[in-house]
């Protein structure tokens, strides 16, 4: 079913007011044609409002700016007040807390039937409606759970499932999620409550559930602004200060709310916080600061929506103001909703009399006031229906048990497993197994019963709050007579920094007696944080819930049922830093040797001549050919050079490291795709002189059919060079077909192409069909460099292996060469934070591309594709350059003939530089007044270089090797060419052959 939304229809879900066409994405919106149309008169909203605020009068208008707290468990003096708000002082919404959603039910209809106006109706459900009914409906997991979760299309399914809860009870309006970077572990109010310390992490994945609760037609709200996370100071209690500058601000925690805004979230909450460097007026809360609110959110920031207060009744304004007088400050500030404060009917008075005094314009509060009748409209208010209270809890309850589930099993986190337990054997008799629950009274664990569903023998004990350590002695020796194993899990403990999270001394004490004389697994379910104290473990879980999903979860990963799949959230200690988690419990290659450092004048090159090359990156990044780069040089099979320059982009936030990884363009052509084909040529299964319809019984029939292996690997087949997949993709006004990309993963739309962007997968059977259907000229006479070369030659090597590229090459040559970073889709293995972006993309994904491949073909193949794709550091280039320089062997493993190597790296070509999937040097390189790829280089010499800025150059003769990696398209993509006009790489390789003495 589609919608048709105009501009102006999206006021009230999407930026609640007027939404700014250039925010509008229509990947975000799936099964929704967005029309950016002029409009020719007042909507239905505009309507709609106008007919409304004309039936109210002036203070009855004021107080629609007004929500109250509701409850259902209060008590008849609490519904009696709650009445006299909304019959008397006619206020616009209510705020449902407690009580059961029956009884909720039926009260908001009793209030909704007794209200001049529709009720807005909101909650703060950060984890669904199960953080307000307790009493009958399943909570979601907390935020710092979802964070371990690497796939934002499953938080997208939490959100829109919170969206179906909140529509269900009768409410339009969510205050979440959390958007609070939480980079203080002693954080009393966020911690858990955010999804972790990454502003990237917390970025992507609170897009994600905002755009899945406004799907559902939920008003979704980014909260606290400006940014709640690093503060050790509850603002229910105190008003905290952050003392941060302002450049610090918005390299963090204005990230996420600026990318929430660029998504179109509807509203904005604003935090009680103090902060100097936005405003240093005394005792002024970020709520009622004019600077926070309408200059820096407002104006600097560009959001129109609904901006919201943080409760009124919190200690962090109301030892400043009450009596109403706390929302005028905040309607003075720029907001448009005031939440939760102390009086009602005080609130209006107070604003009708600066009204009058003229501290504010009546045409302004007027604006305010349509500006929430529209999104009323939008949310479908203008038509109130009853809640329906029958089977409501069991609605309410219908998809959260699968989705705990799912999140559970993409989120339990395996630390370390250095003494190699994991995974334990699920047959009897093998190895005798305790499991010791630490912070648990006894009766029924049912941890304990979801390990017993593998291992019916596993026996139970029990450490309770109230043991002492002289306890402790005893239980150990029992199990180290008894059992071969011990699985410790640590459970019930509170989710709060204080009072070391409620472990009590003994219970550390155990815990690490336990570890340190017999081989344990420690497991804990519960805030992650407290892992602190068990940083030394050997082998450790984190598990975030303590409930008989996330045991069950546990207990399959325990025993290789499940692999572990979550990455840790936040830094608990040095040992664990953000990003942590094995994707493996298969013991490690073992680490093959690293590469020899030396100095430079063992191999016969000098140090000082070397130092050029630090000149030459600085001064590329100064005349901003790209942000940053790593350089790795190797000469006589030693690493002479390997150094770091710059940053992530020209923001200067994220430093350039050695674990830095970029993407490498086509560079991906010889060091998966030739790789591949020259390994398969060694085993006899490709022939250079067969067709492509050999191997591809797909082609057969076509003009494809009759090329050959060898004029395809040296670019000579006369394929075009290039064919751009997606521009048949775009609609007329420029985005992505609504019907052929979601903005997440479905049953149908299963290749992922950018963040929030999803394809359907039958449309790779249309891309073949393009290159297929490709104009293709005379083989052989005519040297074009094509992309559709190589994305043939992948498919070969998956036809010839039985595999998909990407594994083929990570387990032939990746794995067993010890290299980390490289490989494809490094999203899937790596922490954002460790991946380097290219650019902004401003037509078809309109997004900062950062670990999904640059290549706009190679991302609608999956991320996987033989032209493009592939991922690294320069350090693991390094050795696979070297396995290269040595003959093809390396660490004892000949992975490819030397004669192979010497036969594809040679010239074949009459009409060409190139050797068979590889570049080379110009054959009359010495004579060019633009040698290529520098002047000194031998014949001997091949590699590639990438689109993005890379290149990997080998020299035999020389034996000297050079890797440079950077992001020269970043930000604004292809168009900046200094890095070839500054020939910033030609100088560099030349510089080596310099310092060789």
């Amino acid at each position: 079913m589609m919608r048709l939304i105009t501009v102006a229809g999206l006021s009230g879900l999407l930026m609640a007011a007027s939404a700014r066409p250039e925010n509008i994405h229509a990947k975000s919106f799936p099964h929704t044609e967005i029309t950016l149309q002029a409009r020719p008169g007042p909507g239905p909203a505009e309507r709609w409002a106008d007919s409304v605020f004309n039936s109210l009068s002036h203070e009855e208008r004021i107080a629609q700016l007004i929500m109250i707290r509701v409850h259902s468990n209060l008590g008849a003096d609490h519904v009696a007040a709650v009445l006299n708000d909304i019959r008397n002082v006619k206020v616009g919404g209510i705020v449902t807390f407690q009580g059961g959603p029956g009884r909720q039910a039926n009260l908001v209809n009793r209030l909704q039937a007794t209200s001049k106006t529709p009720l807005l109706v909101a909650v703060d459900g950060e984890w669904g409606l199960g953080m307000r009914f307790v009493d009958s409906v399943i909570a979601f997991p907390r935020n710092l759970m979802l964070g371990a979760v690497q796939d934002s299309a499953l938080i997208y399914e939490v959100g829109k499932a919170i969206g179906e809860q909140c529509r269900r009870m009768g409410i339009q309006y969510n205050f979440a999620p959390v958007l609070d970077v939480n980079n203080n572990p002693e954080n009393p109010v966020i911690n858990d409550r955010s999804f972790g310390e990454d502003k990237y992490q917390v970025a992507r994945l609170g897009v994600a559930m905002i755009k899945g609760m406004q799907d559902a037609g939920i008003l979704a709200c980014a909260k606290h602004f400006p940014g709640h996370g690093d503060t050790d100071v509850d603002s229910h209690h105190d008003l905290p200060v952050i003392r941060k500058s302002l450049a610090s601000l918005d390299s963090l925690e204005l990230y996420p709310f600026r990318r929430a805004i660029e998504a179109g979230v509807a509203s904005v909450m604003i935090a009680h916080l103090n902060v100097p460097a936005i405003d240093n007026k005394a005792n002024t809360p970020t709520s009622i600061s004019y600077k926070t609110v309408t200059d820096m959110l407002k104006k600097d920031m560009g959001f129109d929506g609904i901006v919201v207060t943080d409760a009124l009744e919190m200690q962090g304004i109301r030892k400043y103001y009450s009596n109403g007088q706390e929302s005028l400050q905040s309607l003075l500030a720029g907001n448009d909703l005031m939440e939760l404060p102390s009086t009602a009917k005080g609130s209006v008075q107070a604003i009708a009399a600066a009204i009058r005094k003229g501290q504010i314009s009546r045409e302004e509060v007027y604006m305010r006031v349509k500006k929430i009748l529209r999104a009323k409209y939008e949310t479908g208010l203008a038509n109130v229906q009853a809640i329906d209270p029958v089977n409501i809890a069991k609605d309410l309850n219908a998809e959260v048990l699968p989705l705990r589930r799912r999140i559970s099993e993409a989120a339990i986190t395996v630390l370390r497993n250095d003494n190699h337990l994991l995974p334990m054997s699920p047959v009897a008799g093998r190895q005798k197994i305790a499991v010791v629950a630490v912070g648990v009274d006894g009766g029924n664990n049912t941890f304990l019963n979801a390990v017993r569903a593998h291992r019916p023998d596993v026996a139970g004990y029990v450490f309770s709050p109230r043991q002492t350590e002289a306890q402790i002695a005893g239980m150990v020796k029992v199990l180290k007579r008894d059992y071969d194993a011990v699985i410790v899990a640590l459970q019930d403990y509170s989710r709060r920094p204080a009072n070391n999270y409620g472990i009590t001394r003994a219970e550390r004490a155990v815990i690490k007696q336990i570890q340190e004389e017999m081989p344990a697994v420690t497991v804990a379910f519960g805030n992650p944080y407290a892992i602190r104290y068990f940083c030394e473990a050997p082998t450790i879980i984190a598990a975030y819930e303590d409930d008989s999903i996330t045991h069950r979860a546990a207990a399959d990963v325990i025993f290789g049922k499940l692999p572990p799949k979550g990455k840790l959230p936040v830094t608990v200690c040095e040992n664990f830093p953000f990003g942590t988690g094995l994707s493996s419990l298969v013991p490690e290659t073992p680490a093959v040797s690293v590469l020899q450092t030396v100095e430079p004048e063992s191999v016969g090159m000098s140090s000082i001549v070397l130092q050029r090359l630090d000149s030459l990156a600085y001064d590329m990044i100064a005349q901003g050919a790209a942000p940053g780069c790593q350089i790795l040089a190797l000469k006589n099979g030693k690493l002479v050079y390997h150094k770091n320059f710059g940053f992530y982009d020209y923001s200067q936030r994220e430093k350039v490291t050695d674990s830095s990884v970029y993407d490498l363009a086509s560079v991906t052509k010889i060091c998966a795709t030739t790789l591949s084909v020259m390994k398969l040529y060694d085993e006899g299964k490709l022939q250079l002189d067969a067709t492509l319809g050999t191997y591809l019984p797909w082609v057969r029939g076509t003009d494809k059919a009759r090329l050959t292996i060898r004029d395809i690997l040296l670019h000579q087949a006369g394929l075009v060079s290039y064919i751009p997949f997606y521009k048949e993709t775009l609609m007329p006004n420029g985005w992505p077909d609504t019907l052929l990309f979601a903005a997440h993963q479905d049953s149908m739309h299963t290749v992922r192409v950018a963040e929030n962007l999803y394809m359907q997968e039958r449309y790779i059977d249309t891309m073949f069909r393009r290159i297929l259907d490709s104009k293709v000229l005379p083989a052989g006479r005519q040297y074009i460099y094509s992309d559709n070369d190589f994305i043939f030659l992948g498919k070969i090597v998956e036809a010839l292996t039985g595999q998909t590229l990407d594994h083929y090459v990570r387990e032939t040559f990746y794995e067993p060469l010890g290299l980390e970073t490289t490989g494809f889709e490094p999203r899937s293995r790596l922490a954002l934070t460790r991946l380097v972006p290219t650019e902004f993309e401003s037509n078809f994904r309109v997004q900062w591309i950062r670990g999904d491949v640059h290549d706009p073909g190679a991302a609608m193949f999956g991320g996987v594709a033989g032209h493009a794709g592939l991922f690294s550091s320069a350090g693991d280039l390094g050795k696979l350059v070297q396995m290269l320089m040595n003959g093809g062997a390396y660490n004892g493993v000949q992975y490819i003939r030397p004669a192979t190597i010497q036969m594809f790296t040679g010239y074949h070509s009459g009409i060409s530089r190139r050797g068979l999937g590889w570049d080379k040097p110009e054959k009359d390189n010495a004579k060019r007044k633009d040698p290529y790829p520098c002047k000194s280089c031998s014949p001997q010499t091949y590699g590639h270089t990438g689109f993005t800025g890379t290149c990997v150059w080998i020299d035999p003769q020389s034996s000297l090797a050079f890797v440079f990696l950077s992001n020269r398209v970043c930000p604004n993509g292809g168009s900046n060419y200094k890095l070839s006009s500054l020939k910033v790489r030609e100088n560099m390789m030349e510089t080596l052959y310099q310092a060789m003495l």
